[in-house]
């Protein structure tokens, strides 16, 4: 063991950011240990204290505590997840559990929760500011959830059901990471040069990772996606679905079915233990959709609508592919290979008329250009050592005044986790110090010279960056209350919203240039990718909408199916089309299973996109993507205040009123 432990020392870095380049491994075993003993400490001196409870000796010193663990698992969750390797498995294994017992000897201290009772039964006494006593509503609300106010049988077994729970979610975790490295499909000269350029120079890429001659096809949805659109050869589609589709069930090892089974037998006792009907009910509590039936109402709404579409979409394609003289039936295999002939013939669009429009360089300086334009932010490049090469930071202005700092890990590699996230090394926070946010975006897009992106990939960077700027911009006093901690539905509204700036006609000209000629983007190719912006919708609904019902239907179950068969059942009773795959399918259902966050929620990203297509229709309204007024009110009563109130008053206070479904209908194409 190293003697020095730089993760347990001041940081005298610019923002106070983690010594990336003096941190090891085998630091992090003493500096979790060491933080939690430490936290332990700070708890029993706040519930030990002889003096009545206030909100000073008690809810700030809350706030005071924990932030050396805070700080050493900030640095620790980042690497595991955007840089791992075995030892860093290893480790998240042997954490896990140990963080969750943490967790519980915090939440079931009865000392601990009866002064924060008794400051709750006062609130209307104690004259507190209105974030205040949102703090402490929240905080109150956050232990008795947590089984503050059980007996100490139930909380010992709510203690080992929740340690349970993070064990096996760190498993399904590293079982879907390990069939994701594993996995790979070799290309032949034959198939290399059917496939566009850049697909076969980002295959043989990963093929250099794994020390393999020709290129490969991996499960990286970066290279995976476009082999699936573009490549002739059926029978290696039909290999690439189904590997796709079946990561954490490829071998027994990391069998991810089990697992779920197990995850929500033990959520189900949770929420039994906890007084709730199931755990949708529990989920669902403190999400702006408050009750299951809302959630069901919603997608099954949307549901009826995306089916219909994609049932005729269905038709469209099967006569595509009859003109190939293949009569066997129309399967999930085939359905973004001929739905990419599809758009190339009706819109004259071809992904590889598009990419050289959209490289990566230009498509970060389009995002910090949108925020300049909204919200006179300046990004200013900055050398810091970080946790990986790939990775960029960009200081944070306004008026010469530092905002934050922001950190772009764009590139795909085996060690990372698939997906894209926005996470933070700190929030923003003006107690008990003043914490500027340090914020991280983390992509998975083909490492190519240059990097060129789809426009989906340009779309899932912008919809991160909205993400970012959520942080950014926040401007509350507890970090509790700060940037992102907001609902689950509501949170992915400031991102998807965002999104909608990358199609503004200004923008594309002035950024979506041609990276060898540097000629910007035609009016006419323009017309043309918006026109197809919703091409393939019904498609796309359908995946997403099939994976919200099951994870719903999921979390109000209260019997112990045998998992897929439950899966089968559900999408049955929904009539899934048979040539359409949920986009998450059990065994690789991360967003459920490898955490809680996004449990019973899934739905999410479709109702914040009832409220992203109403915002944005009110810049359209304006006449001007960049309304001055519009902006600031959307940094006022969104964006700054994180969950500092309500996240249906903030929205009436920006909006004036809650939007109808027939918004995300209208803007997906669907009516």
């Amino acid at each position: 063991m190293v003697n020095k432990n730089p993760l347990l020392t001041s940081w005298n870095t610019p923002y106070k950011i983690a010594p990336f380049d003096e941190i090891l491994d085998d630091h992090f075993s003493e500096a979790v240990e060491r933080a939690m003993e430490y936290e332990l400490q700070e708890i029993r001196e706040i519930s030990e204290n002889s003096d009545p409870p206030t909100f000073e000796n008690t809810i700030h010193a809350l706030l005071k505590s924990g932030n050396l663990l805070e700080r050493v698992l900030s640095v620790f969750y980042t690497l595991v997840s955007a840089d791992s390797n075995t030892q860093r498995e290893k480790l998240m294994t042997e954490f896990s559990p140990k963080l969750s017992s943490h967790s519980s000897k915090i939440t079931s201290n009865e000392k601990l929760f009866n002064r924060i009772q008794e400051l709750f039964e006062q609130i209307d006494s104690l004259n507190l500011l209105p974030e205040e006593q949102r703090l402490l509503e929240k905080i109150h609300q956050d232990y008795v959830r947590a089984g503050a106010a059980l007996n100490n049988q139930s909380k010992e077994r709510l203690k080992d059901i929740k340690k349970q729970l993070s064990i096996l979610g760190t498993k399904f975790s590293q079982n879907l990471l390990a069939d994701e490295r594993s996995w790979h499909l070799e290309l032949g000269l034959e198939d290399q040069n059917v496939l566009p350029n850049f697909l076969v120079e980002a295959a043989r890429k990963a093929a250099d990772e794994k020390g393999i001659t020709n290129p490969i096809i991996t499960l990286s949805r970066s290279i995976i996606t476009p082999f699936l659109k573009f490549s002739p050869n059926r029978k290696l589609r039909k290999q690439a679905q189904q590997a796709w589709v079946s990561r954490g069930m490829q071998k027994e090892e990391t069998d991810n079915r089990p697992i779920a089974r197990e995850i929500l037998a033990l959520r189900r006792q949770m929420a039994d233990l906890l007084g709730y009907k199931n755990f949708a009910e529990f989920k669902l509590e403190t999400e702006m959709a408050k009750k299951p039936e809302n959630v069901e109402k919603l997608l099954l709404k949307v549901w009826g609508h995306s089916k219909k579409q994609a049932l005729a979409d269905q038709k469209i394609l099967t006569s595509y592919m009859a003109k190939d003289d293949i009569k066997d039936n129309f399967s999930s295999w085939d359905w973004q290979y001929y739905s990419e002939k599809r758009r190339q013939n009706e819109h004259e669009l071809n992904e590889l008329e598009i990419k050289p429009y959209f490289s990566l360089d230009q498509m970060i300086k389009a995002a910090f250009y949108c925020a300049n334009k909204l919200f006179d932010l300046s990004f200013v490049p900055i050398d810091l050592p970080l946790y990986h090469n790939d990775c960029k930071a960009w200081e944070v202005f306004r008026k010469n005044k530092t905002i934050g700092l922001f950190i772009g890990d764009y590139f795909a590699r085996p060690s990372k986790r698939s997906g894209a996230w926005c996470s933070a090394f700190q929030s923003q926070a003006k107690f008990p110090t003043v914490q500027k946010p340090i914020v991280l975006n983390v992509c998975n897009f083909a490492k190519s010279s240059p990097t060129l992106l789809s426009f989906d990939d340009a779309q899932t960077l912008f919809h991160e960056f909205g993400h970012a700027l959520h942080q950014l911009l926040s401007n509350v006093t507890y970090e509790p209350m700060s940037g992102t901690s907001v609902s689950r539905d509501f949170v992915e509204l400031p991102s998807q919203l965002f999104e909608h700036w990358l199609t503004v006609p200004d923008v594309l000209k002035k950024f979506a240039r041609h990276y060898e000629t540097k000629i910007p983007i035609s009016d006419e190719l323009i017309e043309r990718i918006k026109g197809a912006s919703n091409y393939d919708m019904g498609y796309q609904t359908v995946e997403y909408t099939s994976s919200a019902l099951v994870d719903l239907y999921f979390h109000l179950s209260d019997t112990d199916h045998d998992i897929m068969k439950l899966q089968t059942e559900i999408l049955s009773k929904i009539e899934m089309p048979e040539a359409i795959e949920m986009r998450h399918a059990t065994p690789h259902f991360a967003h459920v299973f490898s955490g809680g966050y996004y449990a019973a929620a899934y739905y999410s990203y479709m109702w914040s996109e009832v409220m992203d297509e109403d915002v944005f229709l009110a810049f359209e309204e304006a006449g001007n993507p960049f309304d001055e007024k519009l902006a600031n009110s959307l940094e006022k009563n969104i964006l700054s205040i994180g969950n500092s109130i309500d996240s249906e008053l903030a929205y009436v206070k920006f909006r004036g009123k809650l939007p109808k479904v027939d918004a995300l209908l209208k803007g997906r194409g669907l009516v």
